[in-house]
């Protein structure tokens, strides 16, 4: 009997495992238990500056340091230079205090005292210029270094001692599943004033960050180097590692040119190292937008927002006209198919993010609320035609000041056009470090100008007009298509690509006007093409044949008073929209953008708060915008 009745025991069991298993092999009744595609959207800041460094401590930033920035991005109150309270509306859920790697903690370590520093004949000589006030001059001096690879400190002890100091910030900030303190850094590489920094991001915590220090435009100016860098990392520490290019627009045509550091040409390998280490780009922040330029552009009403092309570079030198074409992240999409056409790996497969390069170490992307570039500039008075970067500008008394005075302050140069941009948008399933950097690794991943509006972008051969208006149309793009950032799947025999895209409005916000797609494509000579087609409009406007609305959504602002109304637009926009060119033998990339209603600039809040009329000559008002990672379609599918 004690024999036999485990055996039946086991018999009984099995028969209802057996069962068992046969029900999980039917669908679930609950279907979300094996949903496994990213179910939210997170939002952060990946280029903040404290005071920690060199540029933003000698441009103001004396008190808000990476305490201060955390804590400001996790919706506490911060105290400003000025004596304000200040806080964000809604807390961010990600940051990254990309403080410049070239003299990091400069400021505070020459007011500390910090050993290593004083230890060097410039570290004593600066400490004494700090002490007798003089932080434009040491700023000064260590900017006129940067552009020959002159380290006027070169100490490692220095360097990594800063360094543990940057990731034990970060450690005390992470807060998995609440808020991410990222660990990074921003490379400063300025050849001749040509913007080529890049943020690093690791997806790593202190274990394996503290094993390297930062690399520096000091050590090489080249991108390749940094690269070097980055897979030098993975391979002897096995962690994670991405870069983040930025401010294409001031690159003098650099950041997108079609040959290498050295002027030479593409090869598949280097081809193959900028997408791995670059999945992903800044299309947008405060100096300016970097999505489309309108000279590149005339077609494109909306091409032009918060553009900046007085100079070619960081204000030297004028700006060309063949410099566009390299600076901007839409020719880059397609100037890429076209090298993956020849060398068959896309060097520009990248996704869309914003994000401030705020000086200030706040995080304010909002034109409500912007405290703009640098602490210099803090608000309120009248900071509109003060230069953004006053603290380099060249002594007045020097020969560059003295030209300076004489040509005058340019338009570019001016505080009144910082744009008020912008943040990353983030689709995840968890608010960790491993799920942003896959996340932002797969570039599901999308840019704003700094409203919350939540989008979806979705790219397949099967989608059906009805789609739009499926209560979880993110569970019908993932199962008809791939999300923004991937690629069009295999498609039958005559099928034309079909795109859902959606976007839901800031529920603070504005708005929406109308949701476009962008598309890039080689023509028959191998030509890098563009053409933008409205998708779908807010109100009873028509989309005509030509795939656009000539008709604005209208303009609710009034500008003495800095308000507005949302009396016009619809909180949320849908579609499903077919390529009507497509042609299967030809590559293509598409993204979506979404324009909200006109809304009051900054500098109309500036004006409006002080009691002064708005300026004669500048723009009032803004229609914010996000910008998607694309979806790719490779000829032949």
């Amino acid at each position: 009997m004690h024999r036999i009745a485990p055996l039946i025991t086991s018999i009984a069991f099995g028969t209802a495992g057996a069962a068992h298993a046969a029900e999980l092999n039917a669908p679930p009744y609950s279907p979300y238990t094996t949903r496994d595609y990213a179910t939210n959207v997170y939002w952060g800041d990946t280029h903040v500056h404290s005071s920690w460094s060199p540029d933003a401590g000698a441009g103001g930033n004396t008190r808000i340091g990476p305490d201060e920035a955390y804590r400001f991005a996790m919706g506490e109150t911060v105290i400003a230079h000025n004596g304000s309270p200040l806080r964000l509306s809604r807390p961010l859920d990600f940051l990254v205090v990309a403080d410049h790697s070239e003299y990091m903690g400069l400021y505070p370590m020459l007011a500390e005292g910090h050993p290593g520093l004083l230890a060097t004949e410039t570290g004593r000589r600066w400490a004494d210029l700090l002490r007798a006030g003089r932080r434009d001059r040491i700023g000064q001096e260590f900017a006129a270094g940067l552009p020959d690879g002159t380290d006027m400190i070169d100490s490692a002890d220095f360097a990594r001692s800063v360094w543990g100091r940057v990731i034990a910030n970060a450690e005390r900030y992470d807060a998995p599943g609440r808020f991410t303190a990222f660990i990074g850094y921003e490379w400063t590489s300025m050849p001749a004033g040509a913007n080529l920094h890049r943020i690093v991001l690791f997806r790593d915590g202190a274990g394996a960050t503290s094993q390297v220090v930062p690399f520096r435009s000091i050590d090489s100016a080249d991108p390749a180097a940094l690269w070097r860098y980055m897979a030098d990392y993975e391979k002897r520490i096995g962690g994670r590692v991405l870069a983040i290019p930025h401010n294409s627009n001031l690159s003098a045509g650099r950041m997108f040119e079609l040959v290498d550091f050295e002027g030479k040409p593409f090869t598949k390998a280097y081809t193959e190292a900028r997408r791995r280490w670059e999945p992903i780009v800044e299309a947008t922040q405060i100096k300016g937008d970097s999505e489309a330029a309108p000279f590149l552009s005339r077609a494109d009403e909306f091409a032009d927002y918060g553009t900046w092309d007085e100079s070619g570079g960081m204000g030297l030198g004028p700006h060309e006209d063949w410099m566009y074409e390299f600076e901007y992240v839409r020719p880059a999409l397609g100037n890429g198919i076209v090298v993956a056409e020849k060398l068959g790996v896309n060097p520009f497969e990248f996704g869309l993010i914003g994000s401030t390069d705020s000086h200030t170490g706040l995080a304010t992307a909002d034109d409500a609320d912007f405290w703009g570039k640098f602490s210099s500039n803090e608000p309120p008075g009248r900071r509109l035609a003060e230069p953004w970067a006053k603290a380099f500008l060249p002594p007045p008394d020097s020969p560059a000041g003295r030209a300076q005075t004489e040509r005058g302050i340019g338009d570019d140069q001016t505080t009144r056009a910082l744009v008020a941009s912008g943040f990353a948008a983030v689709w995840a399933r968890q608010n960790t470090r491993e799920a942003l950097f896959d996340a932002m690794r797969a570039r599901e991943t999308y840019a704003t100008t700094g409203p919350r509006m939540r989008v979806r972008f979705f790219g397949g051969f099967r989608f059906e007009d009805l789609d739009a208006a499926a209560p979880d149309l993110a569970a019908v793009g993932y199962a008809k298509g791939t999300p923004m950032g991937g690629r069009l799947d295999e498609r039958s025999e005559g099928a034309v690509p079909s795109f859902l895209v959606s976007a839901l409005r800031d529920p603070q916000g504005a708005n929406l006007d109308r949701i476009q797609i962008v598309k890039q494509w080689v023509d028959a000579t191998g030509k890098r093409r563009e053409r933008i087609f409205d998708v779908v409009v807010s109100g009873e406007r028509v989309i005509g044949s030509d795939g656009r609305c000539h008709e604005p959504v209208g303009d609710t602002v009034n500008a003495a008073t800095a308000t507005y109304t949302n009396t016009i637009g619809e909180s949320q926009l849908a579609a499903v929209w077919r390529d009507p060119d497509f042609d299967p033998a030809h590559p293509a990339v598409y993204y979506a953008r979404v324009l909200e209603i006109p809304t009051p600039r900054w500098s109309t809040y500036d004006t409006a708060r002080a009691g002064v009329p708005p300026e004669e000559g500048h723009p009032t008002t803004t229609q914010e915008r996000a910008y998607t990672s694309p979806i790719w379609y490779a000829a032949g599918g």
